[in-house]
């Protein structure tokens, strides 16, 4: 417990709610007393399993209907997808766009569709996104990708840690046929070493063509891993296929330093009366509210400058079949507003680590593969694109709420669109 002694004896007093210290704290002793049968977790999905298991649990009737039998003949598309399964979610999909992108691989104008909960958000892209088309688009390249897994070895001393490295380096080319036995479509493209003290890390580093790749990766460094055993002169007294180095699924500062996923920059130039016509603002304002978040950023120690990159990437993950975790490492990056010399804005979004397949995963389910076709992304050579795309999108973002911001309008829109609305109310958001 941490914090202020008048702030911790307020809370105390909270949870204890009359009780006494002692008796609340027994409470939270370990109860013994008719443990549930916990069976072990099923991979068959049907019908009738999700039926057995909520008869097991003996649910709310009303919520087995919504979530089960509303969508019976829906399952059988999820198998290899999910585990004890009892039926599925649905969230409402949101159209954003159509966005102009000019990138080296996606070139078009993309409808995008955000899969989301959160009032104002799509209208917020969607205002973005009308901006950016109607000054020609914006620019996106990939600048960089690779996918990482990282093994952890612990020897008995630094120094045969260090000798190990010298090894394993030497075995690269050996390490990377190894790599195309496990997977067609992924390749070994470096490794990156670390000693510490008696500890030595080798981070894999693998393109995984259109599959977002981490399974891909694991499964080859798994392979790699037991060549190691078998050949190092230097035996490991034991090893992990992941020693948390990778920054897999999490916020880290070393996407910064290299890419995970994608590396992806998206930017555009636009004149005054635009951002005057579709944002009710000015270049200046935005430039002077983008300082001074830029400088909160650093006070509250974020990785990274942004507004909001988590809103939009969350929602087309959802709407795509992307694994939705990975928004903890994709959403990382650096917005950048600057005033041109004509008065005009230039505006910039660069990510590091978006994490994005158009095959795999749950790109190939239903309704997440009808949105990615109405993208014209599904399937083998679109990867790229679709992260040219998602920079596209989250520029367009930026551009949408750092204008309310600076304009002062953020606080209404979401009275507007989020508070007190009945179901049916129909509204044109403008502008």
């Amino acid at each position: 417990m941490t914090g202020k002694r008048g702030l911790i004896q307020q809370h105390v007093a909270r949870i204890l709610a009359g009780e006494s210290p002692e008796h609340a704290a027994g409470r939270l002793q370990p109860d013994m007393e008719a443990l549930p049968h916990v069976s072990a977790a099923g991979t068959k999905v049907s019908l009738e399993r999700a039926r057995a298991l909520w008869d097991k649990i003996g649910g709310d009737p009303a919520a087995r209907a919504i979530l089960l039998e509303s969508m019976p003949d829906e399952l059988r598309f999820y198998q290899g997808n999910i585990e004890n399964a009892i039926g599925v979610l649905r969230m409402p999909i949101g159209l954003a766009g159509p966005l102009r992108v000019n990138g080296l691989a996606a070139k078009g104008d993309y409808p995008i569709p955000l899969a989301t909960t959160e009032a104002a958000l799509v209208a917020s892209y969607h205002r973005g996104c009308r901006l950016l088309t109607a000054v020609g688009g914006c620019a996106a390249l990939v600048l960089s990708e690779s996918v990482s897994r990282a093994p952890g070895f612990v020897f008995r001393t630094a120094a045969e840690g260090c000798l190990f490295i010298v090894w394993a380096v030497e075995q690269f080319e050996e390490f990377q046929r190894i790599t195309a036995t496990s997977t067609s479509h992924g390749q070994l493209v470096d490794i990156v070493c670390t000693v510490e003290g008696n500890h030595a890390y080798l981070n894999f580093e693998f393109t995984t063509g259109d599959a977002c790749g981490q399974n891909m990766v694991t499964l080859a460094t798994q392979m790699i891993c037991d060549d190691i055993v078998k050949r190092t002169p230097v035996q490991p007294q034991r090893y992990y296929v992941e020693s948390n180095l990778s920054g897999d699924k999490k916020a880290s500062a070393r996407s910064f330093t290299t890419a995970r996923g994608k590396k992806v920059t998206a930017e555009a130039m636009i004149p005054a009366e635009m951002i005057a016509q579709h944002l009710l603002t000015t270049p200046q304002a935005m430039a002077d509210y983008w300082r001074m978040s830029a400088i909160g950023g650093v006070f509250s120690g974020t990785l990274g400058i942004h507004g909001h990159f988590a809103n939009g990437l969350a929602a087309l993950y959802l709407a795509t079949g992307q694994d939705a975790a990975c928004v903890a490492e994709s959403s990382i990056g650096v917005t950048r507003f600057e005033v041109t010399e004509d008065g005009g804005l230039y505006a910039s979004v660069t990510l590091p680590g978006i994490m994005v397949g158009t095959v795999g995963g749950g790109t190939g389910l239903p309704t997440q593969k009808a949105c990615l076709e109405l993208m014209g992304l599904y399937g083998s050579g679109k990867a790229r694109a679709l992260a040219e795309v998602c920079a596209g999108l989250l520029l367009a973002g930026e551009l949408s709420i750092i204008a309310a911001l600076s304009a002062g309008h953020f606080a209404r829109a979401h009275r507007k669109l989020a508070r007190g609305r009945s179901a049916g109310t129909a509204e044109t958001i403008t502008p």
